[in-house]
């Protein structure tokens, strides 16, 4: 079997955080020439230096994390709210608007957004976080239309209850308590591994998936699906 991407050049954001680790390993394992940058996207004045590295890219991973924001609406602080609009959805329009008109001009390219599923269903208590991927999610869709017919295709991962530090760390999904959760909400009865994203965004990545555009692909273990 062949390296999946073999000859390809990636640029991950945010590596060291979410799901960068697992996908960079994997990209690399796969023969791509993976281009990593760490901490947030910055905006304005730094996107350039960010950035700089990442020339003639085939693929962009745009990884982007923050903390879990949760708070009933009357409690949402205006600096979480506008930290998180600035973590996850200006640098994601910074890197589409920079990166897909260059794909667009050599006439290829991926672009793969891991977003999160919670807007496709909505959690109480989490409406700003909510928010904020879901403007990610309509930005993909959008500019994944955009951009089809030049060959570049964009889409998302909207992914939830995957194993992963900030979000889920060990010691939470070993208690009895968690369990029963993901029983009660999770068909999948169980977290996913990183890995099993990574292979998603590698799929997404790669030249099997040239027919899809524009499409948030939810990841969560049929949480999304349920009433």
């Amino acid at each position: 079997m062949t390296d999946r991407l073999e000859g390809k050049t990636v640029f991950v954001t945010q590596a060291n955080a979410y799901m960068g680790p697992a996908i960079t390993d994997l990209f690399k394992a796969e023969g791509a020439n993976v281009i990593t940058a760490s901490g947030p996207v910055p905006t304005g004045d730094g996107f350039e230096s960010y950035t700089r590295e990442a020339v003639d890219i085939d693929i962009l991973i745009a990884n982007l994390a923050h903390d879990p924001c949760s708070a009933p609406v009357a409690d949402i602080s205006d600096d979480d709210w506008y930290s998180l609009m600035d973590t996850l959805v200006h640098p994601l329009m910074y890197l589409v608007r920079h990166f897909a008109p260059k794909m667009a001009e050599q006439g290829h390219g991926k672009i793969v957004a891991i977003t999160s599923a919670a807007p496709l269903k909505g959690i109480p208590g989490s409406t700003s976080y909510c928010a904020a991927r879901g403007m990610q999610n309509a930005f993909i869709r959008a500019s994944g239309l955009e951009f089809a017919a030049n060959n570049v295709q964009i889409n998302a991962i909207a992914q939830n209850y995957v194993s992963n530090p900030a979000y889920y760390p060990a010691e939470l999904a070993k208690t009895e308590r968690f369990q029963k959760h993901l029983a009660r909400n999770v068909p999948i009865r169980r977290l996913a591994q990183a890995s099993e994203s990574a292979e998603l965004a590698l799929f997404l990545a790669s030249e099997n998936s040239n027919f899809i555009v524009g499409q948030v692909v939810p990841f969560s273990g049929g949480w999304v699906t349920t009433t």
